[in-house]
């Protein structure tokens, strides 16, 4: 449910108001805007007086929401949300650029990568660490060893850090991590969504390999529902009958999403087409369509990477699409 007050409200009305809906085992959830203030009541609401509420002094409007999810919905939440990643912001017209290796090999091949991409303009740097593979006999990554490689090269390139956790246990190892990446395979881990609800710190969700807007909307439920609402959203492709692209990147769902959720949207061309050629023209309509940032594997030799290569961008081709992105922003579509 959602309750429209009035311009100035008076704060004793409001202070009593939110005093009988919490006594009554309602939260509330207060979003303030340029002109209005906007309460979003979460629980039982079908307990509420609608009529009675509306009746209240300071009281414009009150509205039922359909949607199973509360806390992630922008009728909560009139205003794009930002969130901060180090002293990087993502949403509300910050465009973001993260690029860095599928797998982090060596604290060389990091330092070199992270040089070259924040010479390029990349404001995040990406690494894999703990690796969810199909093929139980691929690299499976470097594990904690990996992560305390990535706090080397933030060290050198003050670039915040991301990467992707698999499982609960492994929490101790991402405390200096910046942003915590959820992967397509764990976007209905929902335990580890609780946890990571727990936590006061980014959290960067993919969109599942065959889920719907709707579910991963609830999966970034479970982890504001936990009082950490600092999530970003990520379109990273879905899996169709089409097999001349890894995946099918699903760019209707960035104005979609715009449209049902106050969240930040990035694009993942990378994993959405797991064609190297096809990432700049894929990166420049996610710009297009008015995403809030891309994540880009870039790796300094493709061709030997440990972990997707064929998708890989070499710097110098970073360096071309990141230009070309810049060229597009100006005209990227902004919404309704």
């Amino acid at each position: 449910m959602v309750v429209l007050l009035k311009q100035n409200p008076d704060k004793k009305q409001l202070d009593g108001l939110v005093q009988w809906l919490e006594g009554i085992k309602i939260q509330v959830h207060m979003s303030e805007g340029l002109h209005h203030t906007i309460m979003g009541l979460v629980g039982d609401t079908s307990i509420v007086d609608i009529d009675l509420l509306k009746a209240l002094e300071i009281v414009e409007d009150v509205k039922r929401i359909q949607e199973p999810y509360k806390n992630a919905n922008r009728k909560f939440h009139p205003m794009d949300t930002v969130v901060n990643v180090g002293n990087v912001k993502v949403g509300d017209g910050n465009f973001t650029m993260i690029a860095g290796p599928c797998s982090v090999e060596s604290l060389e091949q990091m330092k070199l990568i992270a040089k070259e991409v924040k010479k390029s303009g990349a404001n995040m740097l990406r690494g894999g660490a703990f690796k969810p593979r199909t093929s139980p006999y691929a690299f499976q990554g470097m594990r904690e060893k990996g992560i305390e490689v990535m706090i080397e090269a933030r060290k050198e390139s003050g670039l915040p850090i991301v990467s992707e956790i698999m499982d609960p246990s492994q929490l101790q190892f991402f405390e200096d991590v910046d942003l915590i990446q959820v992967g397509a395979r764990n976007m209905q881990n929902f335990e580890l969504l609780k946890e990571l609800g727990k936590l006061r710190k980014p959290i960067l969700l993919k969109r599942g390999l065959a889920n719907t807007l709707q579910e991963l909307l609830m999966s970034a439920e479970y982890i504001m529902a936990g009082g950490n609402e600092q999530v970003i959203l990520c379109e990273r492709g879905i899996r169709t009958f089409e097999t001349a692209t890894r995946n099918t990147l699903d760019l209707s769902a960035v104005p979609m999403l715009h449209s049902l959720t106050h969240l930040p949207v990035i694009v993942d061309p990378s994993h959405g087409t797991g064609i190297a050629k096809l990432v700049k023209p894929l990166a420049l309509a996610a710009a297009a369509v008015g995403a809030d940032g891309l994540i880009i594997e870039v790796h300094n030799d493709p061709a030997h990477a440990a972990s997707d290569g064929p998708q890989s961008l070499t710097p110098e081709a970073f360096d071309d699409l990141a230009k070309a992105v810049n060229n597009i922003l100006p005209f990227a579509y902004k919404g309704e």
